[in-house]
């Protein structure tokens, strides 16, 4: 049975339908918001897996068809999925994997496909609501509708789900998810926006889910089928109840060791321990080792967290506000054009700037857009194995990298220079090379100081921090600048980026069911204390850009010319351009508003290429001696090109202070002489004589040489 739903939601129609597409999927749904489409399908496998967590996957992708338009490239059909359809399914899967039951261990897949694409409405928040409504519609043990929204804000007013249009305008950005009680993820950038109005900008949004949530449960109402058979998938309480007599007291020990590899090797010990003792007392435990492991874990997770609420105190030994020790450095590569290595605690990041020309902008083929967009500025994130001390193939970039250095991006960029200002392409690698926690806010820090390093000139330093919740009913514990166990562990992980002025960038990741803003609100004054601490440390070591590029830096200038003059200096094929180019030494771009860009590492290289442009550009001028070939003798003169492509007729006249009977006696094709221009007729032609520049010249000289 078909059923659908329209309402008015910020300002445009939102309709929901069952029913009608993809009917042997566990649960379907079809979501329209403008004219964006969205089938969202849930499927679930029937029996557990073997594998020893949730094996959830989200499935995101974008149709080219959905834009009318055939994937570019040699292939006309899409590929693997692109940066925006990777973040957008990490989107999705985080506000919805905490809301699975305890123990649940069948694959479940959750595939959302943009099927029309308006250019006006993002799909990537209207996916989570497909998928809620097909997940609470299903077997799958999925009960609490769930939604997301974007969040901006225009000249103080906050606008839900606004336009990309809109969004240029807009100094917030900011996908907020969560059901009807809580919120369950926050994503997003704002432009040094204060803590007080990210606040207010979640609690605008939670309104709106609510509505959502209400929408979906009065569209399903009636069409939910019974939740399928399972059982949660967890060890016999016979063996728990013994592994805990035996490693209790050991796990609480282990836990205390503030290095995380003697904590990992001293867990390790302890389970070597526990299940070589139960060996030896009942071969038939061999059969349970992953079970065993799994109580140990638990015990560790449940030994932490009894820790810090009862007693506040950490694992490592500091407090829940305490940062740990921050080293910074700068330069520390030579040749590169900006580095940094900003280590805390056993996190490190080594970031590194270089800056390109506009050749090297990356170019993107979007459905969201009629054209394809470039960027600028790119933040590419790497976590190699040996940053957590771990031997494992290296594979193409994942899904969590990617997460990571967009949230490192966004916190970055509003800090940039206008491109006008400075018009670089700026590409920013942060490899990791150790991570016990918060790498991707380290990247952070070290970013800033790698971009003032190489004298890009931010407009302020950035820092970001990490932020984490241990809540067992009414006892809450903030932790600020969470370990690596802390997060796996903890409820929450809140990275919160910006300056000492605001907010630049902003992720919530939750365990539990949802959280009241009253907590974020804690939280976020906290990142705020910490965030200024970070910044005071980094400014210790560099406060603001130098003043000068690395010398293996392109040097670009730019110089606006009247379009109608491009394809002068582009010439015929391109040889004009081509010419100066080879001669100067420098790399040159023409944009069809008549913007040059002469890039060079050697000053002398740009400014030798500056005046070759300007001279083709640049209207002849009476009176101005010029230099140039020859290009043509005749019996009444010689015509000399004196600008490219700009000609002028020496008459014979003019040639020398005596008579002269022949051209050929003083010039031949393809000489160079000087020549001074006289005069432009009504129609353009122009009059040189070498005669009066010869004359110029030598009065120059006389009067050198008399003073």
């Amino acid at each position: 049975m078909i059923q659908r739903l329209e309402r008015q939601f910020a300002g445009r129609t939102l309709s929901l339908e069952v029913g009608r597409m993809a009917k042997l999927a566990q649960g379907s749904c079809l979501v329209q918001y403008g004219d964006t489409v969205i089938l969202c399908a849930v499927t679930v496998r029937d029996d557990p897996t073997h594998l020893p967590f949730f094996p959830l996957t989200i499935e995101y992708r974008e149709k080219s068809y959905a834009a009318g338009k055939i994937p570019g490239g040699f292939f006309k059909r899409e590929g693997r999925p692109g940066e925006k359809e990777i973040l957008s399914a990490r989107q999705i899967d985080r506000p919805i994997r905490p809301l699975f039951p305890e123990g649940f261990m069948h694959e479940t897949q959750v595939a959302c496909f943009i099927l029309s694409a308006d250019q006006e409405n993002d799909a990537d928040v209207l996916a989570l609501i497909g998928a809620s409504v097909a997940l609470n519609m299903s077997k799958v043990p999925f009960n609490t509708p769930v939604a997301s929204v974007r969040v901006g804000r225009i000249k103080d007013t906050w606008l839900i789900n606004p336009t990309f249009q809109q969004l240029v305008y807009s100094d917030v950005d900011i996908v907020v998810a969560g059901s009807a009680d809580a919120l369950t993820m926050v994503e997003g950038a704002s432009i040094e926006v204060s803590e007080e109005e990210i606040l207010e900008g979640l609690q605008v949004a939670h309104e709106a889910i609510k509505e959502l949530c209400a929408l979906q449960a009065e569209l399903i109402s009636g069409l939910t089928v019974p939740d399928m058979a399972w059982s949660p998938v967890e060890p016999d309480a016979d063996l728990r109840a013994k592994v805990e007599g035996m490693a209790g007291v050991k796990v609480a020990e282990a836990l205390n060791l503030s290095d995380k590899q003697e904590r990992n090797q001293a867990m390790a010990t302890v389970t070597e321990d526990v299940i070589a003792t139960l060996i030896d007392e009942d071969d038939a435990y061999a059969d349970h080792k992953r079970d065993i492991g799994e109580i140990l874990r638990s015990i560790e997770k449940k030994t932490m967290r009894r820790q810090i609420l009862e007693k506040g105190e950490r694992a490592d030994g500091r407090g829940l506000d305490d940062i740990r020790a921050i080293t910074s450095e700068v330069g520390v590569l030579p040749r590169t054009h900006g580095s940094a290595l900003f280590t805390r605690g056993q996190t490190q990041a080594l970031a590194v700037v270089t800056l390109g020309t506009s050749r090297d902008e990356q170019r993107i083929d979007s459905i969201d857009s009629r054209e394809e967009v470039t960027k600028s500025f790119m933040l590419h994130y790497n976590f190699p194995p040996f940053s957590v001390g771990e031997a494992r193939p290296f594979r193409g970039t994942s899904r969590r990298e990617i997460g990571h250095g967009n949230l490192a991006e966004r916190a970055v960029q509003p800090m940039l220079p206008a491109y006008d200002e400075f018009p670089y392409t700026i590409r920013i690698v942060s490899d990791v090379l150790e991570s016990n926690g918060s790498s991707s806010m380290a990247t952070v820090c070290g970013s800033s100081l790698a971009l003032m390093d190489a004298g890009v000139p931010i407009k302020s330093p950035i820092a970001g921090v990490a932020m984490g919740l241990i809540k067992e009913g009414d006892d809450v514990a903030i932790l600020t600048d969470i370990l690596g166990l802390e997060d796996a562990l903890g409820d929450m992980d809140f990275k919160v980026a910006g300056t000492r002025d605001g907010v630049t960038s902003i992720q919530m990741d939750i365990k539990i069911q949802g959280l009241k803003v009253e907590i974020l609100q804690e939280a976020l004054q906290r990142a705020k204390k910490g965030r200024i601490h970070i910044l005071d440390l980094m400014d210790q070591v560099l406060s603001e850009p130098r003043t000068d590029l690395s010398q293996y830096a392109p040097r670009i200038v730019s110089i606006q010319i009247n379009p109608e003059k491009i394809g002068e200096i582009i010439g015929p094929k391109g040889k004009t351009i081509r010419a100066i180019q080879e001669e100067s030494g420098a790399q040159i771009d023409i944009d069809d508003s008549g913007l040059v860009k002469i890039a060079a590492v050697s000053g002398e290289a740009g400014l030798r290429a500056r005046e070759m442009i300007e001279a083709i550009v640049k209207d002849p001028e009476v009176g101005r001696i010029y230099e140039g070939p020859v290009k043509n003798v005749t019996t009444f003169g010689a015509f000399i090109e004196i600008m490219p492509g700009t000609e002028g007729l020496c008459h014979i006249s003019e040639l020398q202070e005596a008579r002269t009977e022949r051209t050929e006696d003083v010039l031949n094709k393809g000489d160079i002489t000087k020549v001074k221009l006289l005069s432009i007729d009504e129609k353009g032609r122009l009059r040189l004589s070498r005669k009066a520049a010869l004359a110029e010249e030598a009065a120059a000289s006389a009067d050198g040489a008399a003073e």
